[in-house]
């Protein structure tokens, strides 16, 4: 008898054993065997679901100071400065925050420094940004106000780095050239 991919009669016969699928999600993330050690996992014989613990940090700036820093994204310019305050308050060319950026997307690029560290700040933010588009300015803004955190708090400096909040990110529109439509497009070509 001859076998084509050089295996043994008895390799042929065998089949591999039918695996069960976990009947929890807690299970599935725990793997074979042990307990689960995760956010999810019963803690008492209650029942009870207990939420992992989210430890804020609290910073805020020396009294009778201010951190200024500058981010830019293309031809946006932000000036950001944080003083002393019980709350945190964003003023952005004078009127409020949310009311200057006024979509979720742009809040969100704006607020992502403070959000992603888990910090509680304790200051008043207060913005002047010119020049470019609406989103390239909140992403403007969003460099400013982390260079003004890590300031403040250097060990959050690694974190907001890898995170790509540092990263000045300088990509620009490129110029018009003569003879073309835009910088590379060209016009339509015709042999005759």
């Amino acid at each position: 008898m001859i076998l084509l991919n050089h295996m043994t009669a008895e390799e042929t016969t065998k089949k591999e054993p039918a695996r069960s699928a976990p009947a929890t999600t807690s299970q599935m993330l725990a793997g074979a065997g042990g307990p689960a050690r995760n956010a999810f996992s019963i803690a008492d014989a209650g029942g009870e679901k207990k939420e992992p613990k989210e430890v804020r940090v609290e910073i805020g700036v020396p009294a009778g100071r201010f951190v200024e820093a500058i981010g830019r994204r293309k031809t946006s310019v932000a000036r950001v400065r944080l003083s002393p305050a019980s709350k945190i308050t964003f003023m952005v060319n004078n009127k409020d925050g949310q009311k200057y950026f006024k979509t979720d997307e742009l809040w969100k690029i704006v607020n992502d420094p403070i959000a992603k560290t888990k910090i509680t700040p304790k200051f008043q933010v207060s913005i002047k940004v010119a020049g470019g588009g609406i989103h390239s300015q909140a992403e403007a803004v969003r460099h400013g106000l982390t260079r003004a955190i890590v300031e403040i708090k250097e060990e959050l400096r690694s974190k907001l780095k890898k995170m790509g909040f540092l990263k000045r990110d300088s990509r620009i529109k490129e110029r018009r050239k003569f003879g073309l439509k835009k910088a590379r497009k060209a016009p339509q070509w015709s042999k005759r």
